[in-house]
């Protein structure tokens, strides 16, 4: 059974599914007005981790992460760039797919866009009016968060404590500072949509309701996203679905900040850093292995340092592939665990990661074992024991294919000097010859190679 934390009950508690062996997911995407940063690399990493574990686990999986096009930060970056907003988003929505793509996360089955579900968020809207849940003002309407009895639980507090610590507010036509905008009235030369109640554009937090209703349907499994959106965007998403009595996510969860120091990473801090810069700069897998070595809902520091401890133990892990000569699993390719032949130590150890895994997302544990495991194959290969290592080393990458990290063998291809230096490494090796093992490593190495001593012989590659 997994078992996640649920922001809602704050507790961790059993994924009870709408339907049995299927999993309905909504992930709140991004809004295409900027490069993507390093917090929206760690969410889409972390949900993604989780996506690739139901479906390892046998779980079939529907998982909805939208695009927000239309929004104040569009609309602003259009008018200083003197271009439409349209452009701006199909600029940076194309950044969003390119530094997902590299980072190895699995595209969602369904990505809604804003703009193509204005009519239903026209809809909802209407209906809120029609039934006092909502008022106008003179610049839109407005969500009345009173006629929610609840409103407050994912924020953990109770009305009257959010309303004593809200921030005062421009527009005094509010009836509470907590209320929120469903339509922003039209502007000169921002875009806008003909509705009953005036020509305008929605507020961000009526978007993902309709989209994730239409397309997941009522009381879906599991609504995601970073810290940041627990309150107030989620809180409002259950808030409209609360005043339009539908039945929304049975299971809430989030993931932790990205910290620079001792600061979350946003722009609105200036420590603001360009996942593309930094995927530029590094191996992409670098960072999914260091969001595993975090617990998804803890914070996680990023920087150069952390970022090359990683790359050191991608290291470890591909010199694993290269020395049983591994399949390349991760990407949108891996098998599931049903169909991986467990058997003595593969079994303990997919027993005791799945353990973990299945227990609120356990990524640190889960490594840690599969690092553990990782040392024991090599010992047992060195000590002859080549099947036995071999199974564990399948089982490791099985594992780690699973959370979506690719074990690299690579492929080089030798010349005819490096592939005759090999096999006479390889045959003083074998007489015991260790001088001349020995000095035939130094001449592949000033040749450029890295050398290392596999199960079944010498293994070069390049650097």
């Amino acid at each position: 059974m997994i078992r996640l934390y649920d922001t809602a009950r704050a507790e961790v508690r059993d994924l009870s599914l709408r339907r049995p062996g299927r999993v309905s997911m909504y992930v709140c995407g991004p809004t295409v007005d900027n490069l993507p940063h390093l917090g929206h690399g760690r969410f889409t990493l972390v949900w993604d981790v989780a996506r690739r574990w139901f479906t390892f686990q046998g779980l079939s999986v529907h998982y909805v992460s939208n695009i927000t096009d239309v929004e104040d930060k569009i609309i602003t970056r259009a008018r200083r760039e003197s271009r439409s907003e349209t452009e701006v988003a199909a600029q940076f929505e194309a950044e969003w797919w390119d530094a997902m793509d590299r980072l190895g996360v699995i595209r969602p089955d369904d990505s809604p866009h804003a703009t193509r579900y204005i009519p239903e968020m026209i809809e909802l809207i209407a209906s809120f009016l029609e039934r006092d849940v909502a008022y106008v003002t003179s610049d839109g309407v407005y969500f009345d968060v009173s006629t929610v009895p609840d409103y407050g639980l994912l924020a953990g507090q109770p009305l009257e404590s959010l309303r004593a610590g809200a921030r005062v507010e421009e527009n005094n036509e509010k009836r509470s500072p907590l209320d929120f905008a469903l339509w922003k009235n039209a502007k000169p030369d921002e875009p806008s949509w003909p509705a009953s109640f005036g020509e305008g554009r929605p507020g961000w937090h009526t978007e993902c309701v309709v989209m994730a209703l239409g397309l997941l349907g009522e009381d879906f499994d599991l609504h995601c996203g970073g810290l940041d959106l627990k309150f107030p965007h989620h809180e409002n998403e259950r808030a409209q679905a609360e005043a339009a009595h539908r039945a929304f996510a049975r299971h809430w969860a989030h993931n932790g900040w990205v910290m620079v120091g001792d600061d979350k990473m946003s722009k609105s801090l200036g420590n603001f850093t360009s996942l593309t810069d930094l995927l530029e700069k590094t191996d992409p897998r670098a960072y999914r292995l260091l969001v595993l070595r975090s617990h998804y809902r803890s914070p996680i520091e990023i920087s150069p340092a952390t970022i090359a401890d990683a790359e050191r133990a991608l290291g470890r892990l591909d010199a694993l592939a290269r020395r049983f000569d591994l399949p390349e699993l991760g990407g949108e390719r891996f098998e599931l665990a049903s169909s991986q032949p467990w058997a003595e130590e593969s079994l303990e150890l997919y027993e005791r990661v799945v353990a973990f895994m299945n227990d609120d997302l356990n990524t640190p544990l889960a490594v840690a074992e599969l690092f553990e495991a990782l040392s024991v194959a090599n010992a047992s290969a060195d000590e002859g024991r080549v099947a036995a290592a071999r199974r564990l080393a399948e089982a490791i990458n099985s594992l780690f294919g699973a959370m979506g990290l690719t074990l690299l063998a690579g492929s080089y291809v030798l010349d005819e000097v490096a592939e005759k230096l090999v096999l006479e490494r390889d045959a003083a090796r074998l007489a015991r010859n260790w001088a001349d093992a020995d000095r035939l490593r130094d001449e592949l190495v000033a040749r450029g190679w890295i050398v290392e001593d596999g199960a079944l012989g010498t293994v070069i590659r390049r650097p």
